[in-house]
């Protein structure tokens, strides 16, 4: 970066010597190629499918700290350079693309006024099948949150935030599922995306029957005439299955579950938000394992 020569004319002076110090990465000044929302050609897809833009500092951080080989390409504003030194270093030792943009163009790269500085290009982590996830899975108290129906992206991220933050071993997406992580989920779940892996079941009977087989029991979680959380012994290891917002679980798949679950309230409202919900049922199971 150029500095900006002085209107005022001065004479010579002598320079005081500056401490060595490391040499800060290049700041690249370039407008980001234009975002096309409408591309249909088959290398635009399969990009699509294997890459993921995120944004958000906690959300890009956490995937630097998990998986930096993940990112593909940086974009961020100049005031976020102070911030992102170790990520921009590790971008020029690794020939990885790094642009400093304007505000603006930081906002349609993000589709988001809440990008805070900084978008990212990185590749999805694949969920782990989950004959995978139970081989590897340690022995003791464990908790799983099974998703039917759950699609909103901000419900997502938050229930991925609670998931994190009470140590949830994985999110199960059954088997014909199109949730998918997203930028907006990323931001919502403020770096947990990194820490909850996903896992994709098979046949609803096959999968029940591995849990059962690894010692899980089921709970489906109903906005009412279940047992009531707080008076209820929950086991050891559990899944929790939530339903969609509205249309709740499938009766099939609730027939199926060990247990039926409600959260107790006041009756003022007809039921907690699915995100809400979690965070309280994740509570719930923390203390019942201390």
């Amino acid at each position: 970066m150029t500095e900006r020569e002085s209107p005022w004319k001065t004479g010579p002076r002598r320079e005081t010597p500056e401490p060595r110090r490391d040499p800060a990465p290049p700041v690249r000044r370039e407008r980001p190629p234009a975002v096309d929302h409408d591309a249909t050609d088959a290398p635009q897809r399969e990009r699509r499918d294997v890459e993921l833009r995120i944004h958000g500092f906690n959300a890009v951080s956490a995937v630097f700290a998990r998986r930096p080989q993940a990112i593909r390409k940086l974009y961020l504003l100049e005031a976020r350079i102070p911030q992102l030194q170790p990520l921009l270093k590790w971008c020029v030792a690794n020939r990885v693309g790094y642009r400093v943009v304007e505000e603006g163009d930081l906002h349609k790269l993000a589709a988001s006024a809440h990008h805070e500085g900084i978008v990212a290009d990185v590749l999805r982590a694949e969920p782990q099948p989950l004959t995978s996830w139970l081989r590897d899975l340690p022995e003791g108290p464990q908790c799983a949150l099974w998703l039917d129906g759950v699609g909103n992206p901000h419900n997502l991220g938050a229930i991925l935030r609670s998931a994190a933050h009470f140590g949830v071993a994985a999110v199960l997406l059954p088997k014909h599922s199109t949730l998918a992580m997203s930028g907006a989920a990323a931001r919502v779940a403020e770096g947990a995306a990194e820490a909850v892996p996903f896992v994709r079941l098979g046949r609803d009977d096959n999968a029940i029957a591995q849990l059962h087989g690894a010692g899980f029991q089921l709970a489906a979680t109903v906005v009412r005439g279940g047992s009531d959380l707080f008076k209820t012994k929950l086991p050891q290891r559990l899944v929790y299955v939530l339903g969609a917002e509205g249309e709740g679980m499938s009766g099939e798949l609730t027939a199926t579950c060990d247990l039926k679950l409600s959260i107790p309230g006041s009756g003022a409202v007809d039921s907690l938000n699915v995100s809400a919900a979690c965070a309280v049922l994740l509570s719930r199971w923390a203390s019942n394992s201390a």
